[in-house]
């Protein structure tokens, strides 16, 4: 039997069904944070696919196995950047897709610095682009990063990665992470915005609000996370939930 490691939402690199034409995919645990201590965050992938394309939301590793589902589904034609710390596994895909076009956040170039180095395309608004018609695209910006939200119109799906994180206390292997997930405000059942990334939007929380209404008025039936236990129903109401700190 394949063992994973604690944290992670197995089984992992294969496709798993949302709904129709969405699907996710579990990828490994990375570590991220201050040199010390640094938190472990499962990894999530999103795929939508519109028509016989596909759009790749937040690449994990592309193993084998996950490249032949993949190409059984669809054709790769948008590979996406979501935000400025969600671009590592991007190369691999656009050599594995080389007809893919990269879209990318603000930022990314920046952080990701010589591991982007092929032409891309960017999210800097909030249209115009080849998947307008059946996804939605919505930039929140931030003074550290700008992230660009997603919303599958055909099934309720908005799409997130670090505006909300939800870590389960018992995938997390020790007292302190628990500990530091509760303060930070990212811990199951009550994830939200993490704390630290609140205050970058200190000068910016009306335009924040703004974007949150947005997506509330798209009443989106589900909510798919890249970090922990996303929401499978309600989404509008764990949405309001989870920015009640801003919206009350």
């Amino acid at each position: 039997m394949q063992r994973h490691a604690p944290g992670t939402y197995p089984p992992l690199n294969t496709l798993k069904p949302v709904c129709d034409n969405v699907w996710i995919v579990d990828g490994p645990i990375i570590r991220f944070g201050l040199p010390w201590p640094k938190m472990h965050f499962p990894t999530r992938m999103t795929v939508i696919r519109v028509g016989t394309e596909l759009m790749i939301h937040s690449p994990t590793p592309l193993v084998p196995e996950l490249k032949a589902e993949i190409e059984a589904i669809g054709r790769p034609r948008w590979i996406i950047g979501p935000n400025r710390i969600h671009y590592w596994w991007i190369p691999e895909w656009r050599a594995a897709f080389p007809q893919a076009s990269v879209y990318l956040a603000p930022r990314v170039e920046e952080q990701a610095r010589s591991r982007i180095d092929f032409d891309h395309f960017m999210l800097d608004r909030d249209g115009g682009y080849p998947w307008d018609a059946d996804i939605a695209t919505l930039r929140v910006t931030g003074s550290y990063m700008t992230e660009a939200e997603f919303f599958h119109r055909p099934s309720r799906t908005l799409v997130l990665t670090d505006l909300v994180e939800n870590f389960e206390p018992g995938k997390l292997n020790s007292w302190f992470m628990r500990l530091l997930t509760r303060l930070g405000g990212v811990q199951d059942p009550d994830g939200q915005m993490p704390k630290d990334m609140r205050r970058t939007f200190r000068s910016r929380r009306q335009q924040l609000k703004e974007a949150v209404q947005t997506m509330l008025s798209w009443n989106p039936e589900r909510v798919i996370l890249a970090h922990g236990r996303w929401y499978e129903r309600d989404g509008a109401r764990e949405l309001r939930r989870a920015f009640r700190w801003l919206l009350d």
